[in-house]
């Protein structure tokens, strides 16, 4: 038998009738070597089984193959949406994050404001304060300076 198997004894069987010789007055009948038919068949008969075991187990190694395929895909698929759920909370989280800063960034230059508005309004005060004080003082010194020379005038001097 050749390396083709079934599908080879086919065309063995085949070549045989082609070449075989028509019945005397029937050309839809052959005269065949029945021997060699029967040779051919017997062949095919231990072939089918092997041939056949052998598809079959190609057809269970392609399924296990398309079995193995559909699961790593499907992991593919369930890491892939656990990646873009992890992706989607970190971008949340992120955005959160984000809008909290911004939050606490507007109310620290709010704070500023007021804090500087205050300081302000209390440095005028305390210079105020100052002022008076010093104007006070500045009066002091003067009524000071006017006694003392108006006692010196009175003294003579």
């Amino acid at each position: 038998m050749d390396e083709t198997g079934v599908l080879g004894l086919l065309e063995e069987l085949t070549i045989l009738l082609e070449d075989s010789k028509p019945v005397f007055g029937k050309s839809n009948m052959r005269q065949v070597d029945i021997s060699q038919v029967f040779e051919i068949i017997d062949e095919m008969r231990e072939t089918f089984p092997s041939e056949f075991a052998q598809s079959r187990q190609i057809v269970r190694e392609r399924q296990v193959l398309l079995d193995d395929a559909q699961a790593e895909a499907n992991r593919m698929i369930e890491d892939a949406r656990s990646q873009a759920l992890i992706i989607a909370s970190e971008q949340e989280i992120v955005r959160i994050s984000q809008q909290q800063a911004d939050q606490l960034i507007a109310d620290a230059r709010e704070t500023e404001l007021m804090t500087r508005a205050g300081a302000e309004d209390y440095a005028d005060e305390v210079f105020g304060h100052v002022e008076q004080s010093l104007d006070t003082l500045l009066n002091n010194v003067r009524r000071c300076r006017d006694r003392l020379n108006a006692n010196s005038m009175a003294a003579g001097r």
